[in-house]
């Protein structure tokens, strides 16, 4: 039992670590054919080249990567949209009990505390299992540890009260991250995040789906977090931009209006590659006031094509 435990707990380790490798080869701008270093992954996410061959093996078992002999491994992705569906499969296969857990607590079906070996119970999986899955959900800002053995749930956006807190705070929060004393905007990495969302615009009208838009949004948000240069202003955004892309995943916008906030968001980078940082702040300040369109107001405006998650 301890061997099997320590194996999932390995493989979960080297999903997180495959991830990490796909959202770098997609930030260096690889595509497919494009080697693959072990050492430069291995320097890239900080660990050895053992754990990095066992996420190759991943990798490859997915067709991802491929392997040559005596040459190493190549990409076999050729574009944003197939390095985003394979980045989302690692993810779904790493969170597949976590999403059980928030599907439940999402519909009311467990409370609002849960001790693990309840949780164990109602999944019938391994004590180990479980606590991986309350990890994921921990570092998403979805529940809290309490003293012993039992796990809290946080507040959801899962209300339109909940949903028009969020965006208040953020109204509150944002703009004053861009504002913030020690504001640096990374440039490489505002380059590279140009690239992905004029490459997502230039998609035909109806293939603008609903997980596509949310990666980059989460994306370009975290990007301003990480930017601020205050560890408490990063640590709070990052937080709430997980707990919103971890409990939004199935909530449909109007297109018009995703393509709209893809726009802003270039608008913003634009001002912010420049040094206009009071610019940039009053623009993030109107991206989150429209943000308040609700379905029933578009519907009135006759606009029936909304942005969907992929069908089930």
């Amino acid at each position: 039992m301890t061997i099997k435990k320590t194996r999932q707990h390995t493989r979960q380790n080297h999903l997180k670590l495959a991830e990490q490798i796909l959202n770098q080869a997609l930030e260096r701008g690889m595509r497919k054919g494009s080697h693959m270093p072990e050492q430069m992954f291995s320097d890239a996410c900080n660990v050895s080249r053992t754990p990095v061959r066992s996420a190759f093996k991943l990798l490859e078992e997915k067709e991802f990567i491929v392997w040559r002999q005596e040459e190493g491994y190549f990409l076999n992705l050729s574009d944003s949209d197939e390095f985003n569906y394979a980045i989302q499969s690692l993810e779904d296969q790493e969170n597949s009990l976590a999403r059980r857990i928030l599907s439940d607590r999402a519909e009311r079906r467990i409370g609002d505390v849960q001790s693990v070996s309840a949780l164990v119970r109602r999944y019938e999986q391994s004590r180990s299992t479980v606590l991986v899955a309350l990890k994921i959900l921990s570092r998403d800002g979805v529940v809290t540890q309490l003293p012993g053995r039992t796990w809290a749930f946080q507040p959801m956006l899962d209300s339109p009260k909940a949903i028009n807190e969020s965006l208040n705070f953020r109204l509150v929060v944002e703009p004053q991250a861009i504002l913030a004393p020690g504001f640096n905007i990374d440039l490489k990495r505002a380059g590279v995040l140009r690239e992905q969302i004029e490459e997502l615009l230039n998609t035909e009208q109806g293939r603008l789906t609903s997980s596509r838009f949310q990666r980059l949004d989460t994306e370009f948000h975290s990007l301003i977090a990480e930017c601020s240069g205050n560890r408490f202003l990063c640590g709070t955004l990052l937080a709430h931009h997980r707990l919103r892309r971890t409990t939004q995943k199935d909530i449909s916008i109007p297109e018009f209006r995703g393509r709209q906030a893809l726009k802003e968001h270039l608008d913003i980078l634009d001002c912010l590659e420049s040094g206009q940082f009071e610019l940039a702040a009053d623009q993030m300040t109107l991206h989150i006031r429209r943000s308040y369109v609700r379905r029933p107001e578009v519907a009135n405006m006759g606009v029936t094509q909304l942005l969907r998650g992929p069908r089930k």
